[in-house]
């Protein structure tokens, strides 16, 4: 994880996960996974891919103990 301080979101590298662009990594994570992210290459110009996700973390509690759960089960390899 990457420190946030006044923040909403969490940001966490996961290039050592996978080597799958941030966009497709996103996208796989909500369909497969059902917890969503952004990609942080949509913030750039010229869409830089660190292997970087945001995630908010403004949200109740028990949603955010689902999402931990769901991740803990997704299975990361196809």
């Amino acid at each position: 994880m990457l420190p946030s301080s006044g923040s909403y979101f969490q940001s966490v590298k996961y290039g050592h996960l996978t080597d799958e662009a941030d966009t497709e990594f996103a996208l796989r994570l909500t369909r497969e996974a059902g917890v969503a992210c952004i990609p942080t290459s949509v913030f750039y110009t010229r869409g830089t891919d660190h292997k970087v996700l945001r995630f908010c973390f403004a949200k109740k509690q028990e949603t955010l103990d689902d999402a931990v759960n769901r991740l803990l089960d997704f299975k990361l390899l196809r």
